[in-house]
């Protein structure tokens, strides 16, 4: 194999690994089985390693044979590997395409700026959140952008393919049904998705060097790795041809040396060299030259200001997570919930928080689109993890797709008898505000969509009306599992006169027994 080759085997790989995680955010058919997305996303580094924390083994330890590739070959992760690298390289491409041809050139490492991004997420754990490690981590970023933008545009696509096709009666593609469109997620994973392709047109991969914190650690690694970008200085000529194509602007065509913790492995260089001047090459023991690194004041002040800011962001997270919820109603009695909801196999509030990196995965694949990201549910510093909304629709039952598809461990896999007993939340009932009780009206859509009759209906006797047979609900709160489905079918609004509130850490609750229905002895078919 000639090195010249190196370029196009890195584009096959890159493209394969993004159309492959692409399908994962975008597929709301569900044609793609929840256990491959474990295979899919094997090698991606954060959710990798904080899966290992919690499933120690192979099947967890993606993000070790990262780091070994990494020791190797130097960052193949982020030219091949992480989807976002594949996107910014797609934006790179469209600018060299569009108006006059772009050219690179060599410029010093920003090492306060990327030691900073990756100091302040280590620094925010310390404060008990990990909201700066998704804010930043590539696999999180993408997964975000794809499932909150591209996701929902690919179901409009349909649901208009759907509805054309439908004009000359022609039903092979059917519509799809959105549940809840979040438009601060959106909004904010547009600016996201904006600032990356900004970035990424005019320098290249300057994110991955500066800001991306997984970038900043392989970079680290690959100083010390046993194969590195080399050139000949006798055979260079010094054209800079490989300086105008390098993405990472970490060839220093004067000084015939490149700065391997910033190379992405793109191999542009050893392609575009017309003197193959450029080889990939065992070089264990040489040392790169890095750039000189220069005090700058300005910059100091501001890790100090961020710092100061985060230890405020996350108490001002806390008391925001602390109020109940009030939507403000006269004629009926607001909602208090004490806790959000956090998914079946999440353990409770702490473990998930902990450990979801808010890509939106189990968003994209829950059924019955209960999982939807969070605003201030979980405080300030939980924004965009996701929470089980009961106004958008409710938890089935039997269903575990959230655990499998789950890359962190986050949320952890349960069987189905597990999660029919895993109490998640529990409910309560408000009677002033159920319409028997206001409209003396029959009901009970809360105990019909109850499957495990912590809801029940019991006789309610109207002071002045006795002629009215009616039933109001009777909650048995020990055999609630918190699936939502009482709260999400009880018609009153705004307030519920029925809901769940979260379980801070997950219990376990009571087996129902289910009553069986008296059917009456029927007569033989008389003829």
């Amino acid at each position: 194999m000639k090195q010249r080759d190196l370029k196009a085997i890195r584009v096959f790989f890159s493209l394969l690994f993004l159309v492959l995680i692409s399908m994962l955010f975008i597929d709301f058919r569900g044609f793609i089985p929840s256990a491959i997305s474990d295979v899919i996303l094997y090698l991606q580094f954060v959710p990798s390693l904080l899966r290992f924390m919690h499933v120690l083994g192979f099947a967890a330890a993606g993000f070790v044979i990262i780091i070994i590739i990494n020791l190797l070959f130097g960052r193949v992760y982020c030219s091949a590997i992480c989807p976002l690298g594949s996107l910014q390289d797609i934006v790179s491409f469209i600018a060299r395409k569009t108006g006059k041809k772009k050219m690179y050139r060599y410029a010093k490492p920003h090492n306060l700026l990327r030691y900073m991004f990756l100091a302040l997420p280590v620094i925010f754990i310390f404060f008990g959140g990990i909201f700066l490690v998704y804010l930043l981590d590539p696999y999180s970023i993408f997964g975000r952008i794809f499932s909150d933008l591209l996701r929902p545009l690919a179901i409009g696509i349909n649901n208009i393919i759907s509805l054309l096709l439908k004009e000359v009666n022609v039903y092979s593609v059917p519509p799809y049904a959105y549940k809840h469109f979040s438009i601060a997620t959106a909004i904010f994973s547009a600016g996201t998705l904006g600032f990356i392709i900004w970035i990424s047109f005019s320098h290249g991969r300057l994110f991955c060097n500066s800001v991306c914190p997984v970038g900043t650690i392989l970079g680290l690694i690959a100083r010390v790795s046993v194969f590195k970008i080399r050139i000949d200085r006798v055979a260079c000529t010094k054209c800079a041809k490989c300086a105008i194509v390098c993405k990472a602007s970490c060839i220093d065509i004067k000084n015939t040396s490149v700065d391997f913790s910033r190379c992405i492995g793109c191999y542009n260089c050893i392609k575009s060299c017309p003197d193959d001047a450029i080889n990939y090459s065992f070089s264990f023991g040489t040392k790169t030259v890095p750039a000189p690194e220069q005090t700058d004041k300005g910059k100091r002040e501001f890790l100090v200001r961020s710092v100061v800011y985060l230890s405020g962001l996350v108490g001002l997270s806390r008391l925001v997570r602390s109020q109940p919820v009030n939507t403000g109603a006269k004629q009926l009695i607001p909602v208090m919930k004490e806790n959000p909801v956090s998914p079946p196999g999440s353990k409770g509030l702490s473990h998930f928080n902990m450990n979801c990196t808010a890509c939106h995965l189990c968003v994209t694949a829950c059924p019955t689109s209960v999982l939807q990201p969070s605003f201030l549910e979980y405080g300030i510093t939980g924004m965009m993890q996701p929470h089980m909304d009961y106004k958008t629709s409710f938890c089935n039952y039997e269903c575990t797709i959230c655990g499998e598809v789950c890359p962190t461990g986050a949320i952890l896999p349960l069987g189905q008898e597990d999660k029919k007993l895993t109490q998640i939340g529990r409910v309560h009932f408000i009677m002033k505000n159920c319409v028997v009780y206001t409209d003396n009206t029959a009901c009970g859509s809360c105990s019909e969509h109850c499957p495990t009759q912590a809801v029940r209906m019991v006789p309610y006797s109207v002071p002045g009306k006795p002629d009215l047979n009616l039933t109001i609900p009777e909650i048995h709160p020990s055999t609630c599992i918190g699936c939502g489905a009482c709260e999400y079918a009880c018609p009153v609004t705004p307030h519920k006169a029925i809901y769940v509130d979260g379980n801070e850490v997950h219990l376990r609750a009571e087996k129902p027994h289910f009553e069986k229905l008296e059917t009456e002895q029927q007569e033989e078919f008389p003829f």
